[in-house]
């Protein structure tokens, strides 16, 4: 079998009309979920759909400053990110509300992908496999869940920009005109504005184009002149910079062609000397020590902190189904498709650039899940390939058409029904939102709201606020004063949140805003948290004077993830080898009363004639059994009764249809009480905002 397609003779209207189809395509499969989800009225806001990504709100709040004109010193806000800059620009010219802009925007944007991937196939000849290519990528179960509707956040222009930068490379291979230099610095330098993590991809794709020419037509001395301009798009400097540099060494080229070969090699050698003096690899291997080495704590100032990647499902490993479903839909399609790519780079040799889409994306089985975006694209055109060299064969055009139509639409079905099934929520409802919106009200932008990271970009947002940890920021180090505020007792919360805030504004003067544990220890001269607590607690004069409010923000949701909260500053900070063992914490909505027990799954029921637990194999006393509900009026009722001096403690949540099953320590957290109980120490705190979805304490303190 001959494995290069016959060339198709496709006019420029005809591929004009492919990439509407497509685009059209892509685009009205990112609706079925506004379709769909349109009518639940807890997942608007303003009137309009809320976005379902928590980052999303990060670069909401840069755009909203961007256009405000104003916001706090040390907020954090990112009114210098590309998302936030060209957001705001766009709800300049758009006459659209914000919250619509952003909803829609990674719709509109990431459907762009069909673009570069149809031009890349009319590059090779094969339009209509640049054609089938763009149809299965931008519904692919990775791609579509990282720029479906709502999904605001860089990954939009993630795997578009890149694709650019290959279809121009391609263009500059298969023409070797210098009239296709420029574009490829203009997209690369774009992509790594756009994306600075895509510093890695870049410089992988610099190393096969340089590897390509050495290895094909080490001669060529335009494949070096892509290489070239590849080092300058990706230089580590202002994206005008690298524009200016590329077009002054291509008006050298084209207007002293004889000079070219004479001084190639010293403009050559003087960009690679710059590449290396701006950064070189070093980024890369940060960027591949974050992911590949995931250790379980990390180090500072010789304390040992819980690393939040242990907890992140993105970065973990995944099974083969999984990873084969979100590149192409199907494992069927996955593997089709990989004998499908190896094939086409057999028969276009120029398609060996995409290696380091395909290899990071490969990286995902180890690496985790949202790698496995970058591998879509390349997969999509092996399908397309080998669907085509398949049914070359059919003689008559019409039937052939018709064939690949057909099994097309078999590759696509399984996107579809991910699509028609992937129902994701708004990051909150309308009703946690009206608290955040009614919270902002009552402070001010320098005021501190404490939370989970998890939701510290939708608070800074909606409340413009500052927090102290985010989707961003929360490593170790920060992470352990926020969860040590949820899980301890109300007298070490309150100390933990003045100290924790004002030692953050202190460490931004500083620049040790990521080191206020140690800088705690060291100025209260203290060995260990427990020291310092018991220390302020005989001196309470010796906490910092308050300079903001600070406010506690307990939503429901939190429950699921408290546990994982707990890990963060359940821990010896000094030897990390000592691990205590964890407090006990069980929340379900799976009950069934069965007359004698009340069934809670996972092997864990209460045996009421005995008020004892049944844990597996183990009997365990019920030390108090709580019921807890709102009453008509929406105040909360609690009925408590006392079984033992030991034991497990049993909250039945009523108004949520959930049980508890906690230990005295998570009893005793100041989340449990102040959350589920409405107890708080009036001396500590003052209840600003309540309702069964989210309650705020202010700091006394």
């Amino acid at each position: 079998m001959k494995l290069q397609l016959p060339n198709e003779s496709i006019n420029t209207k005809t591929v004009l009309l492919f990439i509407l189809i497509a685009y059209l395509f892509a685009l009205s499969m990112r609706y079925i979920w506004v379709m769909d989800i349109q009518g639940i009225s807890s997942f608007y806001w303003n009137h309009a759909l809320m976005i379902n990504t928590n980052d999303g709100y990060f670069f909401a709040e840069g755009a909203r400053d961007i256009l405000s004109g104003a916001h706090q010193p040390n907020d954090l806000s990112p009114i210098n990110e590309p998302i936030s800059l060209l957001t705001a620009w766009l709800s300049k010219i758009i006459p659209v509300s914000f919250e619509t802009l952003i909803l829609y925007m990674p719709a509109f944007i990431g459907s762009l992908i069909v673009i570069p991937l149809i031009l890349m196939g009319r590059t090779l000849g094969q339009t209509t496999l640049g054609f089938v290519a763009a149809l299965l990528a931008s519904i692919a179960n990775s791609y579509y869940n990282r720029t479906m509707t709502g999904y605001y956040d860089t990954d939009m222009l993630t795997i578009v920009l890149p694709l650019f930068a290959l279809y121009f490379m391609l263009l500059a291979i298969t023409h070797q005109r210098n009239r296709f230099l420029i574009p490829i610095t203009v997209t690369f330098a774009l992509y790594q504005w756009w994306y600075p993590q895509s510093y890695s991809v870049n410089t992988a794709l610099l190393v096969t184009m340089l590897s390509y020419t050495m290895l094909f037509d080490r001669t060529n001395h335009h494949f070096y002149k892509i290489a070239l301009f590849i080092i300058i798009g990706i230089l580590s400097l202002p994206i005008w910079i690298k524009i200016t540099v590329a077009l002054a060494i291509f008006s050298f080229f084209h207007f002293r062609p004889a000079l070219d070969q004479k001084w190639f090699w010293a403009l050559f050698s003087v960009i690679f000397i710059i590449y290396f003096a701006t950064g070189g690899i070093d980024p890369i291997w940060g960027q591949l020590k974050a992911y590949l080495i995931r250790d379980t704590v990390s180090d500072n100032a010789n304390l040992h902190f819980y690393n939040v990647a242990q907890t992140v499902r993105e970065a973990g490993n995944i099974p083969f189904t999984v990873f084969a479903e979100r590149i192409s839909g199907h494992t069927i399609t996955f593997l089709l498709a990989c004998i499908g790519y190896v094939l086409a780079v057999i028969a276009y040799r120029p398609l060996l650039i995409t290696l380091p889409l395909v290899g990071l994306g490969f990286i995902a089985m180890s690496a985790g899940l949202r790698f496995t975006i970058y591998a879509v694209a390349p997969m999509a055109i092996g399908f397309a390939y080998l669907l085509l060299l398949i049914t070359q064969s059919i003689e008559k055009k019409w039937l052939r058409s018709i064939v690949v139509m057909v099994f097309t639409s078999v590759a696509l079905y399984p996107n579809y029904l991910h699509i028609k099934e992937y129902m994701t929520p708004t990051v909150f409802t309308t009703k946690e939102i009206s608290g955040l919106d009614q919270l902002g009200k009552i402070s001010n932008g320098e005021d501190y709201v404490i939370s989970w990271w998890d939701y510290g970009y939708p608070i800074r947002y909606y409340s413009d606020v500052k927090t102290l940890v985010d989707g961003g920021k929360h490593s170790g180090d920060v992470n352990y004063p926020a969860s040590y505020i949820l899980t301890q007792p109300q007298q070490n919360a309150a100390i933990m949140a003045r100290l924790s805030v004002e030692y953050t504004e202190k460490g931004f003067e500083t620049n040790k805003s990521n080191e206020i544990i140690s800088s705690m220890l060291k100025d209260y001269k203290a060995d260990s948290i427990d020291d310092l607590m018991v220390n302020i607690q005989l001196n309470p004069q010796s906490l910092p004077k308050p300079t903001r409010d600070v406010y506690l923000y307990l939503p429901l949701r939190m429950m699921e993830i408290f546990p994982t909260v707990t890990l963060f500053s359940y821990l010896d900070l000094k030897n990390p080898a000592n691990k205590p063992e964890q407090p006990f914490f069980y929340m379900t909505q799976s009950i069934q009363d069965t007359g004698k027990t009340v069934e809670l799954g996972n092997n864990i029921s209460i045996i009421k004639e005995k008020s004892i637990l049944k844990i597996g194999n183990q009997e365990v006393p019920i030390k108090g059994f709580y019921q807890v509900g709102y009453d008509q009026k929406m105040k909360l009722q609690i009925n408590e009764q006392h079984f033992a001096s030991e034991g497990m403690n049993v909250i039945f949540m009523s108004s949520y249809g959930r049980f508890l099953i906690v230990d005295d320590f998570y009893l005793n957290s100041a989340y449990i009480q102040m959350f589920v109980f409405d107890h708080y120490d009036p001396k500590l705190f003052e209840p600003v905002l309540s309702d069964p979805m989210s309650k705020v304490y202010k700091l006394k303190v």
